[in-house]
């Protein structure tokens, strides 16, 4: 009976020591993907998945700078208790949720779309996790079942690395050095590879001759 007990006393511990997150979701029937679930704790952990509850989610890390700058903007937003949905009539852009989780304050906000200033800023925080971590599903397929596809996804993260859509670029530096070493690969392909680690291990210093 005492091992229970203990097993019960860990059990709760271990859910009483999770952090506070950022909780957003985005349904959307009908786009690629059609449900896109994040979770961003206060270390700046962030978590993708593409299913509620996907055991296997995809995780990153976001800058100390972008992470603050995330929660300060929940922080603004009174942890979500202020109404985000503008009310207007537009076209639906999908079923938007944001929640504080594990915190001491409460609040949830759903929306379809939003005129809040502080409301766009961390949507647009959460698109660009969107878009990184599919940029990485991208990559890393391409990596391991196309290589004549893996020019095609470098080129598209090229492209959002120039326009300042990714964050947490540390998660790409796996699949980039592999093609970076591997020869199997094309040529063009492993420069191009090789530019974007250097970019990303830089912060965008490295040469670009």
């Amino acid at each position: 009976m005492k091992w229970f007990l203990s097993l019960v006393l860990a059990v709760g511990c271990a859910f009483a020591a999770d952090p506070p997150r950022i909780f957003y979701s985005k349904s959307f029937p009908g786009s690629a993907p059609p449900y896109v679930e994040i979770t961003v704790d206060q270390s700046g952990k962030v978590e993708y998945r593409e299913a509620p509850k996907e055991e296997d989610p995809l995780v990153s890390k976001l800058s100390d700078e972008d992470n603050k700058q995330v929660w300060a903007l929940a922080e603004k937003l009174e942890w979500f208790r202020r109404s985000l949905e503008s009310g207007l009539k537009v076209a639906r852009m999908g079923d938007k949720t944001f929640r504080i989780e594990n915190h001491t304050e409460k609040g949830e906000a759903k929306f379809n779309f939003t005129q809040d200033e502080d409301g766009k800023a961390i949507l647009d925080w959460f698109e660009k996790m969107t878009e990184s971590a599919q940029h990485r599903i991208r990559l890393e397929n391409s990596v391991r079942f196309d290589k004549l596809g893996v020019n095609k996804a470098l080129l598209q993260l090229e492209a959002a690395w120039d326009r300042k859509r990714l964050v947490a670029p540390e998660q790409y530096l796996p699949m980039l050095d592999r093609v970076i070493k591997n020869e199997s690969y094309l040529h063009m392909a492993r420069e191009r590879a090789a530019y974007l680690a250097d970019q990303i291990r830089t912060g965008g210093k490295a040469k670009t001759e």
